[in-house]
């Protein structure tokens, strides 16, 4: 059994970790020689692209996770996150529903696929997607946030008083700028 594309990779996290990002995305590369199936060594390279802004590499480097396991959700949702970087909304949702079919209970995606659908006017699609993302991480104040501004763009002061009492529960601070920004532009 063949172990040398995993010194690479773990090689790559370590520098990785210390700022060496040369050195990372040189053993990321290595890693993808010693084994082209290797989906994983793609993902990191991508992430890794992706945080230096590197879009199009990190594209190309998801869309090669995706060739060698398009089953793959999280790669979906790299996809997704990318377009949505990039404002590309529309792309995002479809990345992200891609995502969502694999894998119902990534939030993440739930939470990128509201605030695309949000970014397009698509306020009840965003509220719907924002929803499943706050049952699924019921403490992450940014879906609830998000869910909360939904709320208020539709009118639904009902809602949003209830979103703005469970926030409270957790997140003050986010619950003060929630009511900061829907006071602003009350309806």
């Amino acid at each position: 059994m063949k172990i040398e594309h995993w010194l690479y990779f773990y090689r790559a996290r370590i520098c990785a970790l210390f700022k060496q990002d040369d050195r990372a995305v040189e053993n990321y590369k290595l890693a993808l020689a010693a084994n082209p199936s290797f989906s994983l060594a793609a993902s990191c390279l991508g992430h890794h692209y992706a945080s230096r802004n590197q879009v199009h590499l990190a594209e190309q480097c998801f869309q090669q996770a995706l060739r060698i396991n398009p089953k793959d959700a999280i790669s979906h949702f790299n996809i997704g996150f990318l377009y949505e970087r990039q404002r590309q909304f529309a792309k995002a949702i479809d990345a992200f529903g891609v995502a969502l079919e694999l894998n119902p209970k990534l939030d993440r995606a739930w939470y990128g696929m509201g605030l695309a659908h949000a970014a397009l006017n698509e306020h009840e699609s965003a509220a719907k997607a924002l929803e499943k993302a706050a049952e699924l991480q019921p403490m992450n104040p940014h879906a609830w946030y998000g869910l909360g501004m939904a709320y208020h763009t539709l009118g639904n002061k009902q809602k949003l008083a209830e979103i703005i009492e469970h926030l409270n529960r957790f997140d003050p601070k986010m619950t003060q700028q929630l009511i900061n920004e829907t006071s602003a532009g009350a309806r």
